[in-house]
């Protein structure tokens, strides 16, 4: 059996699914399955996955009716055999050493369950945008993940098969595999995953350096999402307070005023000015939090918001580059 796996989720990404696939194939840690869960789409994703598959003998195809994206990861985890099991969503890419890098980490430190890397923004075509992801990578605790989000997006991280287990679960109406992913959710079910991950175990988070993993931003239509995004995270938030209410206590309202900043530099990025100012002021009115911990990056975005709202279009393109150079 293979030492590592990477379950790639794909819905209708026919477009971009060959190119994910390349990346993975060119790893330089062979020993390693790909496995494709095909999330019942409509237009060529089996195909692009099967002619991979007949590239690469170590592609192998799952196919489902849809089930979101939480869902296509958990059967890929249900189907994957590597002690160490990474995910690669199906429009994103990994450096060729990206494999390496992680299961070097993974071996030389016992303790840590989730491993995970930077990520460089690429934009539709595949081109790198100038900006990138560059979280901490040690000392990071629940209330770090819980305000900032470390592990940043889903193709990110690689866990420990063993971590992963250790927050699965079976609900009552499942009969074919465990979730580790919480298939009620469509929005935010990467950072209930990473916080459950937190609250519920004695496993440690850490990073690796280097932007290993390139992920593909997509700008149109985000201020629309804005608030059903906010209502995702409220959800994860009422979820999981149950856990532990004290840690909840000392840390939401300032978790809550970093995912409005978020949003906010969302609504810039999509020429959103107005829903900007709206989201930034919410959040100061939250908690103070982020001003007091990142106050540039904070102070950028409330400037940002502000030009963005009262003067248009035309300085958009100066707002929208202040925030590429603090961006998260």
């Amino acid at each position: 059996m293979p030492y590592a796996s990477i379950v790639v989720p794909a819905f209708n990404a026919a477009e971009t699914l060959a190119e994910t696939l390349v990346s993975l194939s060119a790893q330089t840690f062979r020993d390693l399955e790909i496995v494709v869960v095909d999330d019942g789409s409509t237009d060529a994703t089996s195909r692009v996955a099967e002619q991979q598959a007949r590239t690469d003998g170590r592609i192998r195809v799952v196919r489902q009716h849809n089930r979101g994206l939480a869902g296509a990861r958990n059967s890929g985890i249900a189907a994957a055999t590597g002690e160490i099991v990474g995910f690669c969503d199906a429009d994103d890419r990994w450096l060729p050493e990206k494999l390496d890098t992680h299961v070097r980490h993974l071996e030389r430190s016992p303790q840590v369950g989730i491993s995970y890397s930077g990520s460089a923004m690429i934009d539709a075509r595949g081109h790198r945008m100038g900006h990138a992801q560059r979280p901490r990578l040690h000392d990071v605790t629940t209330a770090l993940v819980f305000k900032r989000n470390p592990i940043g997006n889903g193709s990110a991280p690689v866990f420990r098969r063993e971590a992963l287990a250790s927050i699965a679960w079976r609900p009552h109406f499942e009969t074919r595999r465990d979730w580790v992913f919480d298939e009620t959710f469509r929005q935010s079910e990467d950072i209930e995953c990473w916080l459950r991950f937190c609250l519920s175990t004695d496993w440690i988070v850490e990073g690796v350096p280097g932007l290993l993993t390139e992920y593909r931003v997509n700008a149109g239509g985000l201020s629309a999402r804005t608030e059903a995004q906010l209502a995702a995270w409220e959800r994860v938030v009422d979820k999981l307070r149950p856990r532990d209410p004290a840690f909840f206590a000392r840390h939401e309202a300032a978790a809550r005023a970093y995912q409005l900043r978020y949003l906010a530099r969302r609504a810039i990025s999509s020429g959103d000015g107005d829903t900007a100012c709206e989201l930034i002021d919410r959040a100061m009115a939250e908690s103070r939090t982020p001003l007091h911990e990142e106050p540039f990056r904070t102070l950028s975005t409330i400037a940002a918001a502000r030009l963005s709202s009262r003067f248009g279009d035309g300085p958009m393109r100066l707002a929208t580059a202040v925030l590429s150079a603090v961006r998260q």
